[in-house]
């Protein structure tokens, strides 16, 4: 069964393809699935404009890929 949690452990993972495939899947059956919306737009690289944000962080996020990264950019999202 294809689900959010599943998804977001896909992606926590670095399994990024698969993750979207999934969000892919959740939104088709639940257009209005803000969560799916979101993953979706992050993983796919559509989200361009990002307000007041830190820029070194967010090119950090971008090209995330192991799972030391994740680690690194969640403790600097609990700061």
């Amino acid at each position: 069964m294809q689900t959010l949690t599943l998804a977001n452990i896909y992606e926590l993972q670095g399994l990024k393809d698969e993750a979207l495939d999934i969000y892919k899947n959740i939104l088709s059956n639940d257009p209005s699935n803000n969560e799916a919306k979101i993953a979706i737009e992050r993983l796919s690289g559509e989200r361009r404009k990002f307000l007041n944000v830190n820029t070194q962080m967010k090119n950090f996020f971008l090209k995330m890929e192991a799972d030391v990264e994740f680690k690194e950019f969640e403790r600097w999202l609990l700061k």
